[in-house]
């Protein structure tokens, strides 16, 4: 990997400082550039993983696509139903959601004296209520 990283390095080091040369080079020695810079790369050995380090990034990548799925607040419909059903009227289930702030007025006016509550359960029933960060899990 290391060498990959060092590989991407030199390719974008020798692109600009033939980007730069271009720029003073009289006109039609461009193309001789790019030939040379094109068998530089062609040229450079492109590393091989191994068996084991094929499935040590398969690994990683299962793990990225895990913390990201954690990491976008992904939410349960059920979760988010039951929360406002039982301890909607001190605004839980808005928390839950993403709502703090419709939460904290919750929690203040009981919920709209329960009124909200209820509201807030039918909107979540047919699903008109999503998380603040997008929509619930499948």
């Amino acid at each position: 990997m290391l060498h990959f990283k060092k590989l991407v390095f030199f390719v974008c080091l020798l692109t600009l400082s033939m980007t730069a040369m271009a720029a003073t080079v009289p006109f039609g020695t461009e193309k001789t550039l790019a030939v040379s810079l094109n068998n530089i790369i062609a040229t450079t050995p492109v590393p091989v993983l191994t068996k084991k380090q094929q499935r040590e990034v398969r690994k990683q990548e299962k793990l990225l696509k895990k913390i990201e799925k954690i990491k976008a607040g992904s939410k349960s419909w059920i979760a988010a139903l039951l929360l406002t059903w039982f301890l909607g009227v001190l605004g839980i289930g808005r928390f839950y959601l993403g709502y703090t702030w419709q939460g904290v007025v919750q929690l203040l006016t009981l919920g709209g004296l329960g009124i909200w509550v209820l509201i807030d359960f039918i909107r979540i029933i047919i699903k008109d209520l999503q998380p603040k960060d997008g929509s619930y899990d499948k």
